[in-house]
């Protein structure tokens, strides 16, 4: 879960020297170990996030497009609320199963070294939008109110979405340099042998 990295390694991309948590003369850590890789590669979870993401980033928009609506114009309680409440159990659902896919790849539920910023951001997401649940559910709050704090979920989500987009990123240039090293080291293995 769906940027950071473990304590004490610095983050992609810096060299020990960057970073302050760095141990002296240790390495950054990958994203994924060789290990990590294959079960990522190899677990039905990795295609389940990778298709409940853009889910709920559409659930999301269409979300947003009706609280505004209602914010603006004072039409659409009740399409704006449903789009918050379906919101909330997609992000519910690709939480839980995020859970699930950091378990198989990394061994732990949440906050494996490689995502534990994404998760603890996740965290306040995931609040936001309960709030709003409990707002809805215990009649607490204005109409009004209930929608500002879902609209502060929205922003939340757009800012752990952007970690998570970003995270993906340094994986493919991970996986990237990583092919280029073994490309070069089997092109020098070949000059070698000739």
């Amino acid at each position: 879960m769906t940027l950071a990295s473990q304590p004490g390694a610095a983050k992609s991309g810096q060299s020990c020297s960057d970073n302050a948590d760095c141990d002296a003369g240790r390495a950054p850590r990958p994203l994924y170990t060789a290990e990590e890789r294959i079960r990522r590669d190899s677990t039905i979870w990795t295609l389940v996030q990778g298709l409940l993401a853009p889910l709920q980033f559409v659930v999301f928009a269409v979300s947003l497009v009706l609280v505004m609506r209602y914010l603006s114009t004072g039409e659409g309680m009740f399409a704006a609320d449903l789009s918050i409440i379906i919101k909330t159990l997609t992000l519910y659902t690709i939480m839980i199963t995020g859970s699930i896919w950091e378990k198989v790849v990394f061994g732990k539920w949440l906050f494996a070294p490689s995502f534990f910023w994404e998760d603890v951001f996740s965290m306040l997401v995931l609040a936001l939008h309960t709030a709003y649940l409990v707002m809805l559910l215990g009649g607490y709050g204005t109409v009004e109110q209930r929608m500002w704090v879902a609209l502060a979920g929205y922003g939340a989500y757009v800012i752990n979405a952007a970690q998570f987009i970003w995270k993906l990123r340094l994986a493919r240039l991970d996986a990237a340099a990583r092919d280029a090293r073994n490309n070069d080291a089997t092109n020098g293995t070949l000059a070698v042998a000739s």
